[in-house]
């Protein structure tokens, strides 16, 4: 089984969470299984991982990525859903400032259009999507018309924005998982509720094992 990963920069404040994409990847390779990671071009404004502050910095999505995929990476236009058995969104505020603006938009958020390109034609091929902490916002914003359930940890106000744009939200603890079987969508809340970066990994473990 070999699985695409989509990346959105590199650190949890202004990118793709470190902790909870190595855990997938390392579920992922427990598995003997492959994975491909793929990023978005564009620049981005750098958040100080020490105290949350923006100085005006700018870095590349995909350059960023490769830091995480040790170089192992491939553009997102590049991404065809028929080579691969699955796709995966890491969490990390990547997902809600560079993949998609509900960071700064809320319920009026967009999504890049590559990547809902990405997640809908996998959607449409009924083939499995998984998404961890804030990443399954991207979900609800592309698939929510469809009517998928997803997880966002405990009542929180992105929950209530996702089923505003029409999904159904189910609240799972750290390590759960809501695994949405009629739509192949499944998602864990890793950082959204968890406190320990072995809540994470059994998350994404769980999370993975979805696909066996």
């Amino acid at each position: 089984m070999t699985i695409a990963i989509i990346l959105s920069g590199c650190g949890n404040r202004d990118g793709s969470e470190l902790q909870e994409t190595l855990s997938l990847m390392l579920a992922i390779d427990r598995r003997g299984w492959q994975y491909q990671c793929f990023a978005p071009d564009g620049d981005y404004s750098v958040v100080s991982h020490l105290d949350g502050s923006e100085n005006g910095e700018r870095r590349d999505i995909f350059t960023e990525s490769a830091r995480i995929a040790r170089g192992n990476i491939r553009p997102l236009a590049d991404y065809r859903p028929n080579d691969y058995d699955a796709l995966a969104l890491p969490g990390g505020m990547g997902a809600a400032r560079n993949l998609s603006t509900f960071a700064f938009h809320g319920a009026n958020m967009t999504v890049r259009p590559d990547v809902e390109k990405a997640i809908l034609d996998t959607f449409q091929l009924h083939k499995p999507i998984i998404a961890m902490c804030i990443a399954p916002m991207v979900l609800a914003k592309v698939l929510g018309p469809y009517g998928v359930s997803l997880t966002l940890g405990q009542p929180c106000p992105p929950a209530d924005v996702a089923r505003h744009l029409g999904a159904k939200v189910e609240y799972c603890k750290p390590t759960e998982v809501c695994a949405d079987r009629e739509h192949c969508v499944y998602t864990t809340p890793a950082y959204m509720v968890a406190t320990r970066i072995s809540e994470i990994f059994e998350g994404a473990d769980n999370l993975v094992r979805c696909l066996e």
